[in-house]
């Protein structure tokens, strides 16, 4: 007889979805943020149906996760163990327990991800840098990017050392935060979290900030760590490395980004980008781009990052499908043969 496969926290939550009536459904999504109704969405679209003896035990657990809470409320943890082990046994109260810790453990995060940035950045700037250090690497990368930049200086600099060096969260640390939390926020289930933030992390959110604030922490992390500083710049891409990007990924990527936001972000960039930018182009195109810089007038550099920006982010996400290969600044490991 074959064995049923064990179901993801995503597939349970996709189940137990399929089994409401659409007007509950409706109602649980509208609670959802955008990423988690993106994800359930693909998981119940992925669903090929499911055993009833699945359907069953979902609902099982959902009831007793719901329970468990009550009891919580109502008389403390202490006290919902054992009106569990009254109900259930001591070996699935105890894995119901373990459960409703682990999904509590980090509540208040799900209700930041709502919250406005500056707002957020105004509640953490008179915490410890490593307290905020775990709070934006539990929040989106766009989200992290905007609350940094509401940080000063010397603040954001310290929390993105951290957050590039935070590795295995310890229970004490996250209980501090989540007293920090529970003062601006409900308690929300969420994922429980054991590996947060390092090098990858701290390059897609610098990726995401205007190059000159990304420049700036740069510097900051290089005079503090400069290994550290060399493997987030390898993970990163700024929009001068275009200059080591080969011919053939330039005309993909040219094809993809805005003629407004080429112009722009070419307006203040270094004048062999500019030829290796034109040289990809064909001879109408050229003359368009070169009449469009000769005739623009004044604009904010600010407007000039924003276009580097979003043509960042599409290098990235061309690379991450592998339609290009962005080699880095001279290692071995970037040469392309």
């Amino acid at each position: 007889m074959k064995a049923e496969r064990v179901l993801t926290n995503k597939q349970k939550a996709a189940i137990l979805m399929m089994s409401l009536d659409v007007e509950t459904a409706t109602s649980l999504m509208r609670g959802l943020s955008q990423d988690e109704v993106e994800n359930l969405t693909i998981e119940i679209s992925n669903m090929r149906g499911a055993h009833s003896n699945q359907l069953d035990e979902v609902n099982e657990e959902f009831h007793n996760l719901i329970k468990a809470r009550e009891y919580i409320i109502q008389g403390g943890i202490e006290q919902a163990q054992k009106l569990l082990e009254s109900s259930l046994g001591t070996v699935q109260a105890k894995n119901i327990m373990d459960k409703v810790r682990s999904l509590t453990q980090v509540s208040g995060f799900g209700i930041l991800k709502k919250a406005d940035s500056q707002q957020i950045a105004s509640f953490l700037q008179k915490e410890h840098p490593q307290t905020i250090a775990l709070v934006l690497s539990n929040l989106t990368l766009d989200q992290t990017a905007k609350i940094l930049g509401e940080l000063n200086e010397e603040l954001r600099n310290e929390v993105v050392v951290r957050m590039a060096t935070l590795g295995k969260v310890s229970p004490s640390l996250v209980s501090e935060i989540e007293e920090v939390l529970t003062n601006v926020a409900e308690a929300e289930i969420s994922q429980s979290i054991s590996s947060l933030g390092g090098t990858k992390s701290v390059a897609s959110v610098l990726n995401k900030i205007n190059t000159v604030t990304a420049k700036q922490i740069l510097e900051f992390i290089d005079q503090q760590d400069a290994n550290l500083a060399m493997e987030i710049k390898r993970l990163m891409f700024l929009f001068e490395d275009l200059l080591y990007v080969d011919d053939r990924s330039i005309q993909r990527i040219l094809r993809e980004i805005d003629k407004k936001d080429l112009a722009l972000s070419l307006k203040v960039a270094d004048e062999k980008l500019k030829e290796k930018i034109l040289k990809n182009m064909s001879e109408r195109a050229q003359e368009m781009l070169k009449e469009e810089l000769q005739f623009m007038g004044p604009v904010r550099l600010k407007e000039v990052e924003s276009a580097q920006t979003r043509i960042v982010l599409i290098v990235k996400q061309l690379e991450e499908n592998g339609e290009i290969i962005v080699a880095g600044r001279g290692g071995v490991e970037d040469v392309i043969v």
